[in-house]
């Protein structure tokens, strides 16, 4: 499923036109970005947990030259999925 088919999903379920969903999901993704930014874990109960990860710096390896390289320690976006969501899944 892609944005617009979601937002299509989101309209038929919600009953309410394709625009506002657009910009209900448009400012869901700002909001959960915004909060990852700060470094705040944003929690929906039974859906799951978006969360802000460290990754550590690591020696990698070039797959052309076969020389190592330094790769940088990053902050990495997570999602760890709730249990109803886990449930609905399986």
């Amino acid at each position: 499923m892609n944005k617009s088919e979601l937002i299509d999903a989101i309209a038929a379920s919600a009953d309410i036109p394709k625009a506002s969903a657009g910009r209900a999901l448009d400012a869901l993704i700002e909001t959960v970005s915004g909060s990852l930014q700060k470094g705040e874990p944003v929690v929906l109960v039974g859906f799951g947990t978006f969360d802000v990860k460290d990754r550590a710096a690591r020696t990698g390896r070039n797959p052309q030259t076969g020389q190592p390289i330094q790769i940088a320690a990053a902050k990495v976006p997570s999602f760890k999925p709730g249990k109803a969501l886990k449930d609905a899944v399986n």
